[in-house]
């Protein structure tokens, strides 16, 4: 085959070039030759791209060097590349019963694939375990599903691991010992040597680590990543002959080097030592490592960084507008290194207001196809934790050429907006500049202004009007998308304080002022205008959607609601009736009828019903209920090539262009914008109107978004970035994004569980927040933590849950728990490995129905023990509770029986 064309080549190029090759399979060294790639570079982002298009299961990686369309995969005899140690394919597997997708483990042993490119959890595949295959937490993997059962439920079994996604696996380390290798991995065969117990409680066996693997290699022999300074002096600090048994019990960092399969556990050398994990700080480096976060920026990404920083501003200037001279100012939090964006609000001759929103020109810094511009596509995005960050982009960079300090000169991207008296946006324009910020202030300092505190005020009294104009626009451009139903939920969210010795000692509502909301509002409209003028360019773009809800959660959030009295308005939900065939099959023969089921069909809901309903319910005690559960109905925004508006805002048209230093998508629209101008666009946009059609309430509106999509789609030749480009960047930002808020959130979670473990046996006022089958969960007042207050607690009774109104129910008392209840509670243990608070009931004096609490026993474990449901009594003494154990286990007998 020849060689067509310079490399890189779009993704739709190389899926081409491999399906027109003999079988529809092409090896690496093939396409090297027929690219004719150079050096490691070009050959290195081969690689990358081909691994981009296997997660998306548009190819098939069939062994180590050679890639295969889907369709091409001869069902009787694909088998996996000996590395993967996955089973072949059975017989019994067809081609159009293979599905590619992402497997999500639960710590039970089962677990779920979604199928790439699907976003309802209704198209999971259930994957029972003994068909996992060797498969692992996150790995994408090839599924053959299997014929729909009665019950309607997607199932089958994987078939391959198409890509791992493990390479590493952080977790606690132990020497072989013959009392406990049992107790780890029961249903293992014997095994001997030293192992560690992930902690990702989705990964039920251990890492065997053979002789000699146990100690760290020097840093250079590992390719996962850069060692950093941290983990050098772990290492040295642990590596002390010494000890008999140095690393028993520590956190460390293992590279699996065996994959499983069955029957066969995995190995793996240690990597890194972390340290013990209660350890100041240790808690950071493990979740860093057991999400894969890049974490150190490899040499040649700091050298060009420094090396792009060095470009002059001056040779800039002439091409751009001059904004030096004005009161534009930055406003940012307390700690913040990095400053992407800059305000001023300026009144108009005609009575309206200009906006200006300068952002950050990282794209002038950070050019595609550099090892920088790669390393930021791999991060994704920054990663904020209590105590530090994991940066984008080299400091380099992010504090310094890309950060718009006082004082200093900076390149910058600007969006220049028309705002009337009620906060319609009359027009605006795009444009390249060069800004001079007049001050960095905080939101403390700002709010201090508005809130009209004297020092303050005489503090910044050349700025305290420029302040003032901000919150009045603010207040308009807010009461605009009001009227438009864009919802706003104001839920409290965890901040952790820390002393001066670094120790955590509160955990605090965080404060969202009106300093903060007014650059909200400001960087909302900037987003929207943003979007609007490239989706007029009629060329395929990166937008920020957020999908209407699915039937089914408008449906069960409705059922839920009306317990508290609540609706979203509607009058009655539209559904279906539907029989399945393993219904009519049952009655065939008899006289009976099939039985019919109703599912929801297509709701006609709007951002409107939902604001409404936030207001309706503000200030009231079921507001945190309500809100969480109206999140919970809500799909998740994400990025897509394809515009199909934001739910949530209310907007038909949004993207993300205000935080380019740490968002790769912003400098993707960043790029897009300046190639859009330097080809010779209008930089002038129309008017932006909160009464125009919206996708989710117009029919016309849904039909002209379709038919903008598909202009853009034929105009990709000529795009600056090609719509396959797009998708890919779409959908490995929307995965990083979410990576790192699970990152951040298991963290939190960490942190609070440390925070309580001095308070066990301490009682507080809480709300239940939901009930499940197993228990309901409580948040603590004032302190934003949760736990769990199990079923086998509540001793005074037999209680369980009723699934048709979320309730838990007393079978002889009638006692009820259900959400938004007021419940009294102390907290009883800690599960450590499950990292969970466990509460147990207090009674009450003047409520016979209260539940006693259970006694512990002489043999009941310390706080942090593994007994599960055992609780202090006031006096502090010790019973034994064997009479209540035998009363509940002839109870739990009975029960069976009668199921029977």
């Amino acid at each position: 085959m020849a060689k067509q064309g310079p490399y890189p080549q779009t993704d739709r190029d190389l899926i081409r070039r491999v399906e027109r090759s003999a079988g529809s399979r092409a090896g690496y060294k093939q396409l090297v030759r027929e690219l004719g790639l150079g050096g490691g570079r070009e050959r290195r982002l081969l690689l990358e791209q081909l691994a981009r298009i296997t997660a998306r299961g548009e190819l098939v990686k069939i062994n180590n060097e050679q890639w295969s369309m889907p369709s091409a995969i001869p069902a009787k005899t694909a088998r996996a590349p000996r590395h993967l140690a996955v089973a072949p394919l059975e017989n019994r597997a067809t081609r159009d019963r293979l599905l590619a997708g992402k497997l999500d483990l639960h710590r039970d042993g089962y677990g779920f694939v979604r199928p790439n490119g699907s976003t309802n959890r209704d198209d999971d595949l259930f994957i029972p375990p003994n068909e996992i295959n060797g498969a692992m937490q996150g790995d994408e993997v090839l599924v053959d599903e299997a014929p729909p059962g009665r019950d309607g439920r997607r199932s089958g079994r994987i078939a391959r691991v198409l890509t791992r996604r493990n390479p590493t696996v952080v977790g606690i380390f132990h020497y072989a010992k013959s009392s406990s290798r049992r107790a780890v991995w029961d249903n293992a065969p014997l095994f001997h040597g030293n192992y560690i117990t992930p902690l990702d409680e989705r990964m039920t066996q251990p890492i065997l680590i053979p002789d000699g693997m146990e100690m760290p290699a020097t840093p250079q022999l590992t390719t996962h990543r850069v060692l950093g300074e941290e983990a050098q002096t772990q290492q040295a600090h642990w590596f002390d002959e010494s000890k008999l048994d140095p690393l028993e019990g520590i956190a460390v960092d293992v590279e699996v080097t065996d994959f499983p399969s069955a029957g066969r556990p995995a190995k793996g050398r240690v990597l890194e030592i972390l340290g013990p994990p209660d350890a100041f700080g240790v808690d950071v480096e493990i979740i860093i490592r057991k999400h894969h976060l890049p974490h150190v920026f490899p040499a040649n990404v700091l050298a060009e960084a420094t090396e792009s920083a060095a470009l002059p501003i001056a040779d800039e200037e002439g091409r751009r507008r001059d904004f030096r001279g004005l009161n534009i100012v930055t406003i940012d939090g307390e700690t913040a290194r990095d400053f992407d964006d800059a305000v001023l609000v300026t009144p108009m001759p005609s009575g309206n207001w200009e906006l200006q929103v300068h952002i950050a020109d990282v794209s002038h810094y950070v050019r595609p196809g550099t090892a920088l511009d790669l390393e930021a596509r791999l991060r994704g995005n920054s990663v904020y934790f209590p105590d530090r960050a994991i940066p984008m982009l080299p400091n380099t960079l992010s504090s310094g050429m890309c950060s718009l300090r006082p004082d200093e000169d900076r390149l910058v991207l600007s969006c220049i907006m028309e705002v009337d008296a009620r906060g319609e946006v009359l027009g605006y324009e795009i444009c390249e500049g060069v800004i001079r910020s007049a001050r960095r202030m905080t939101y403390t300092q700002i709010q201090s202004v508005l809130d009209g505190d004297s020092s303050t005020r005489e503090q910044f009294a050349d700025l305290v009007p420029e302040f003032e104009r901000m919150y009045e626009l603010a207040l308009k451009l807010n009461a605009k998308r009001k009227r438009r139903g864009s919802i706003d939920f104001d839920l409290p969210e965890p901040v952790i304080l820390f002393n001066p010795d670094g120790d955590m000692h509160a955990i605090v509502r965080s404060e969202r002022g009106w300093s903060h909301r007014l650059i909200e509002e400001f960087m909302l409209s900037a987003n929207e205008c943003v979007a609007t003028w490239i989706e007029s360019q009629v060329v395929p773009s990166i937008y920020r959607i957020h999908e209407t809800p699915d039937p089914k959660r408008i449906v069960d959030f409705e059922e839920t609601a009306s317990q508290f009295g609540y609706s979203l308005g509607f009058s009655s939900l539209p559904v279906k009736r539907i029989q399945t065939r393993g219904d009519r099959r049952n009655v065939r023969g008899t006289d009976r009828k099939a039985q019919t089921h109703e599912i929801p069909e297509s709701i006609p809901v709007t951002p409107q019903m939902y604001q409404k309903l936030t207001a309706r319910i503000a200030g009231k005690p079921e507001e945190r209920i309500l809100a969480y559960l109206m999140l919970r109905s809500l799909k998740q925004a994400r990025y897509s090539e394809k515009n199909v508006g934001h739910f949530a805002l209310a907007s038909p048209s949004y993207t993300h262009f205000t935080s380019p230093i740490r968002r790769y998508p912003d400098l993707i629209v960043h790029r897009l914008l300046r190639a859009l101008l330097d080809s010779g666009a209008d930089p002038v946009g129309g008017a932006i109107l909160s009464d125009a059609p919206q996708p989710w309430s117009s029919e016309a509106r849904k039909r002209s978004m379709e038919t903008a999509n598909k202009e853009a789609a034929e105009n990709d030749a000529q795009a600056p970035i090609p719509e396959a480009e797009l998708d890919a960047i779409a959908s490995e930002c929307s995965q990083t994004e979410r990576r790192a808020a699970d990152a951040e959130r298991e963290l939190i979670e960490w942190k609070k569980i440390k925070f309580m473990q001095d308070r066990v046996g301490e009682d507080f006022q809480a709300v239940v927040l939901s009930c499940t089958k197993y228990g309901f969960f409580v948040e603590l007042d004032d302190l934003f933590i949760e736990g769990l207050v199990p079923l086998t607690s509540l001793v005074d009774d037999r209680y369980s849950f009723r699934d048709t109104d979320r309730q838990i129910v007393g079978d002889r008392n009638g006692r009820v728990f259900k959400m938004g209840m007021r419940v009294h509670v102390l907290l009883d243990r800690i599960d450590r490995q499950q990292r969970r608070l466990q509460f147990a009931l207090v009674p009450s004096e003047d409520d016979p129905t209260a539940i006693k609490p259970r006694k512990k026993s002489k043999t009941a474990a310390s706080p942090e023990g593994d007994r599960p449901h055992s609780s202090p009594n006031r006096s502090g003494k010790k019973k034994s509770k064997g009479k209540t154990k035998t009363k509940v286990r002839t109870r739990d007998k009975k029960a069976k029986g009668k199921r029977k």
